[in-house]
């Protein structure tokens, strides 16, 4: 049997991953994205877009890894006032993702690495790892701290040739980029436009919704985003979380 050449759990059959189980992969790297609005020139699959990039490199770097398909939706009820939006309840994206872990650890995953892509799902990701940590045979590692992936995507562009920072990243200059550098033709560029720009609190963000924030959508500016700022925010992203998924398994084995 020829052995496949993609890390895309998705994309293989039963016994390519028992083989590739046998073989030392011990990782599955779940994305957890959303299907909601990004403003007028970005499509709603913006966030599980980068969870499928992010997911395929950061399992392709660190070697002994697979790319569990992409959670979506997502909490997004802060963007129900755009049409399109699909939300879900925290509960309901914590039983989905124990459902993913469990399978993957009944089938001998040693670690499973969560990584959201979207604001709205990092609190019940850092609720429902620890919880699985615990249940599990597994090590359950939640790469899901905002203001790092923040930090990262902003230095992304500034490797990128952008001299721009976003202070809360929603379909602006990063995500545009990221959306370049991956999709090109989903950019409508006929519609890039200046959103709210300038700081603004996440808290007010979630508890008032976007549309008491931004009329469009869109915080910051996308007409600033290019490919090759993409690309490093991409390569920016994948090395550090690589590196802590590294670490965290390092600590246990």
């Amino acid at each position: 049997m020829t052995s496949p050449d993609t890390v895309l759990l998705e994309e293989l059959a039963w016994p390519d991953v028992e083989a590739a189980l046998d073989a030392g992969t011990d990782t599955a790297v779940v994305a957890v994205g959303a299907v909601e609005q990004h403003g007028p020139h970005l499509p709603l699959v913006v966030d599980a877009l980068a969870g499928d990039e992010l997911a395929r490199r950061i399992a392709e770097q660190l070697g002994d890894a697979l790319a569990a398909p992409t959670i979506r939706p997502g909490c997004s009820g802060h963007h129900m006032e755009f049409p399109g939006t699909i939300t879900v309840p925290p509960e309901t994206l914590m039983d989905v993702i124990r459902g993913y872990c469990r399978s993957l650890d009944e089938h001998g995953f040693d670690h499973v690495a969560l990584v959201p892509t979207h604001g709205g799902n990092f609190a019940p990701v850092n609720t429902v790892a620890p919880e699985l940590g615990r249940e599990l045979d597994a090590n359950v590692i939640a790469v899901a701290d905002l203001d790092e992936l923040m930090e990262l995507q902003n230095d992304g562009l500034e490797a990128g040739g952008v001299d721009y920072r976003e202070p809360v990243i929603h379909a602006g200059a990063a995500e545009t980029a990221v959306v370049m550098a991956v999709r090109e033709n989903l950019v409508r560029t006929d519609e890039l436009a200046a959103g709210h720009d300038g700081e603004l609190s996440t808290a007010r963000l979630l508890s008032e919704g976007f549309r008491a924030i931004t009329e469009s959508g869109v915080l910051g500016d996308p007409r600033k985003a290019t490919p090759e700022a993409g690309e490093a925010i991409l390569d920016a992203v994948t090395e550090a979380y690589a590196e802590t998924i590294e670490r965290e398994r390092a600590a246990v084995r």
